[in-house]
């Protein structure tokens, strides 16, 4: 690795881990029912804090004409509201912060000539990724501050799926600063034993951003809180309800007992090929330290997050399990990022 590349490949690995906090909060601020607490965008006047009563009362006004305050917490005091504004508002705050954190130093570099082309670039892409996930937020708020006192969870999850998107690109290419060259040991195995572990990653890697959409609406509809057994639902393997809506196709995003179906399906999925990609490379390749390393951490983190869903799941979704869950998600994820990129083609 270019030693003068080292300073850009750890402020992408802060600007992943401020992503990461950021699901997390994201996380609690859903679970709260704290996301509609703020029901006007101001990109730079909402960043100062209410100090005063009077601040606080004339928020609480604007709270009021809310549908999830008329529906669902009608008469509520400010002492109760400032519990769930001050989740909103660090949530919000901490975009400002990613915001400022990645481009203050991508300016500088920039300046002081640190990027080249290409990685200027990727750097540009990452932070128009990062304007439209400020965008796709309030696009979320906005639809529970309509008539429904709930977001929709189409826009939940589409927001939450760009979170991963911009994880994986920071990660991405903090990889490949970090290990610009693929390993020699993994370039020079079996061709086709080395493309076989390389298709298996990837698919295991899309695998689980789909994995991570379907827990958008499994999180947007509450089907969490239906079928808290398992490993059946209820006493069936396949519950008798999964098309009762129509047409048939809403089903997989409005039914309850559908959602959390295929979220279970996928974890099924996953809890049976991930074992097996670790044994084919550990067992059945040749494959360089890093690269063992790499799919170590990617078998504990699946056993990791399948006991955490399991467990979130059994006592019906409380806030730290659930909070927890969707950060264990991220780590899932990164780590089969971490494999499939040491099974990159060379250069």
């Amino acid at each position: 690795m270019n030693s003068d590349k080292k300073p850009i490949a750890a402020w992408l690995l802060i600007c992943c881990a401020l992503v990461f906090a950021m699901v997390v909060v994201g996380g609690v601020t859903r679970l709260t029912d704290s996301g509609l607490s703020i029901v006007e965008w101001q990109p730079l006047i909402g960043t100062i804090p209410p100090i005063t009563q009077e601040d606080w009362d004339e928020l609480l006004e604007k709270y009021r004409s809310s549908p999830q305050y008329q529906q669902i917490n009608k008469g509520m005091s400010v002492d109760e509201f400032k519990t769930i504004f001050w989740w909103e508002y660090f949530h919000r705050l901490l975009g400002r912060l990613i915001g400022l954190v990645f481009f203050i130093p991508f300016i500088y570099f920039l300046v002081t000539k640190k990027i080249d082309k290409p990685l200027g670039y990727k750097l540009a892409g990452i932070f128009v990724l990062g304007g439209l996930q400020g965008f796709m937020g309030w696009y979320m708020v906005m639809s529970g501050l309509v008539d429904n006192p709930r977001v929709s969870q189409y826009r939940l999850t589409a927001h939450l799926g760009l979170a991963f998107i911009i994880f994986a690109a920071l990660f991405w290419v903090a990889l490949g600063i970090l290990s610009p060259n693929a390993n020699t040991a993994a370039a020079n195995q079996n061709t086709d034993t080395l493309k076989g572990l390389r298709r298996f990653a990837y698919g295991l890697s899309w695998l689980i951003f789909i994995m991570v959409l379907s827990g958008g609406f499994v999180a947007g509809i509450r089907a969490g809180l239906a079928y808290n057994t398992f490993p059946l639902m209820n006493g069936h393997l396949v519950p008798p309800d999964l098309f009762v809506l129509e047409p048939w196709y809403r089903n997989f995003f409005e039914n309850m007992t559908t959602v959390q179906f295929n979220h279970r399906m996928i974890a099924w999925v996953l809890i049976f090929s991930v074992p097996l990609l670790w044994f084919k490379a550990i067992f059945k390749s040749s494959l360089p330290g890093t690269t063992r390393l790499a799919c170590h951490a990617f078998l504990l983190m699946l056993a990791v997050q399948v006991s955490l869903g399991i467990t979130t799941l059994l006592h019906a979704v409380p806030i730290n399990l659930g909070a927890t869950h969707q950060g264990g998600a991220v780590l899932l994820f990164a780590a089969s990022l971490w494999v499939s990129h040491q099974f990159r083609k060379p250069g």
